[in-house]
């Protein structure tokens, strides 16, 4: 298959991280190419969680229409510590023009440019995108939160961050963010609508649903025709909205494969140096038959205290 593009960027390797050749080739149908640091941060005071405020109705008067972007009654806003973020190596739009900010710029661009492209044959929405691996360990969760923020860098979008890892959820603990109901409270809740779970952030583009209560049922229930309803109400319910599902690893779960059904487009990070050839082919190989699938190859390291980031996109 044709590449379409390729890029490089370097950053400064943190002295803890040893120094590791350069990859092997890898062969693969489609994909991306990127680097994440995994520095372990810092623990972060607990985040605020406040509920949003509600006008009292003035006596007599007419009631008011709800806003279609006004936040429930459940709805709750966050405040994520931009700071501790920037310094584990996260993308800030406040960390200016840094090597990583401008390789996820990288990343984005052909992801927008399919997301809002005529629909495909499929019927799958190309806004809702999954960041999965084939194992754990790979960094997906670094480039899932990363990518939510580029995109919240953008003029014209707003990106809704779910973390799908519903057996090993993540988001949340590594924005220093407390539990909240989320994914899976909806799919049970009848009662409970999306914006019920939805954490707003002061990065006013940016929400984010947490996987929530864990079921031994979850691949039934990201199966079940909820979910198939829920995602549609997602995709559409904004049509500036980007949604980025970080998804649990192919080849540990069933979760992964039942989701990636769903989704428009699929990006698999994999480790530079640690994953085999044959695990990414047996990753690959649960997606046979699902369009617009990318890779991202993560930890690279060309020379000596310099990681490289290399992209391709198919």
């Amino acid at each position: 298959m044709s590449i379409i593009e390729k890029a490089a960027g370097r950053i400064e390797q943190k002295k803890e991280e040893p120094t590791i050749g350069a990859p092997a080739p890898l062969s693969a149908p489609e994909g991306i190419i990127e680097r994440s640091m995994h520095a372990k941060a810092p623990a972060a005071p607990e985040a605020s969680v406040a509920p949003a405020a509600k006008a009292a109705p003035q006596p007599g008067a007419a009631p008011a229409k709800e806003s279609p972007i006004a936040p429930r009654p459940g709805a709750r806003v966050v405040e994520l510590d931009l700071a501790r973020m920037q310094a584990m190596g996260l993308v800030t739009a406040a960390g200016g023009r840094t090597a990583l900010v401008e390789d996820f710029r990288i990343i984005k661009r052909p992801l927008l440019k399919r997301a809002f492209a005529e629909p495909a044959q499929n019927g799958r929405p190309g806004n809702l995108i999954m960041i999965t691996s084939s194992l754990p360990g790979e960094g997906k969760t670094f480039c899932a939160i990363n990518l939510a923020m580029s995109i919240a860098m953008e003029l014209d979008h707003t990106v809704l961050l779910i973390d799908a890892d519903v057996a090993r959820p993540s988001v949340l603990s590594t924005l220093g963010l407390p539990a909240h109901p989320g994914l899976m409270d909806v799919l049970l809740d009848e009662s409970l609508d999306v914006a019920d779970v939805m954490l707003r952030t002061n990065v006013d583009t940016l929400s984010i649903i947490s996987a929530g209560s864990s079921n031994p049922r979850a691949t039934e229930l990201l199966a079940s025709q909820t979910m198939n309803a829920l995602v549609e109400e997602i995709a559409n319910r904004y049509p500036d909205r980007i949604v980025i599902f970080d998804s649990p690893p192919l080849l540990l779960t069933s979760e992964a494969h039942v989701l990636a059904a769903h989704m428009g487009q699929i990006v698999v990070v994999v480790e530079a140096e640690a994953t085999t050839q044959h695990a990414v082919k047996e990753a690959l190989g649960q997606l046979e038959g699902l369009d617009n699938v990318n890779l991202i190859y993560n930890k690279t390291h060309e020379f000596p205290g310099t990681e490289t980031y290399n992209y391709n996109y198919g």
